[in-house]
């Protein structure tokens, strides 16, 4: 993006040099691509910011599951113990 917005600055300074007469409108029109490419930089930015964030709240999701998974199988324990209790304490 920077160097979009050099490039854009380096095109309007040689326009500036080559036309004389229409001066606001070239100012202008710099000005306006100057703004376009902050705004094109901020929103990449941005978009930046929330894959980070998702990659984050995804890593955290795996790490919950993980956590399912291993009380899943404690609970399983327990109940295969439980079954094996009372079996034994049936057939005495």
């Amino acid at each position: 993006m920077k160097t979009l917005a050099c490039t854009v600055g380096v095109l309007a300074m040689m326009t500036l040099a080559a036309c004389g007469p229409d001066m606001k409108v070239i100012n202008a029109a710099s000005e306006k691509a100057e703004a376009d490419a902050t705004q094109a930089e901020a929103a990449a930015n941005s978009a930046e910011a929330s894959a980070n964030q998702a990659d984050a709240a995804a890593r955290q999701a795996e790490s919950s599951a993980a956590g399912a998974e291993d009380a899943v199988r404690r609970a399983n324990d327990a109940v295969s113990r439980l079954e094996a209790a009372f079996s034994t304490s049936v057939t005495k």
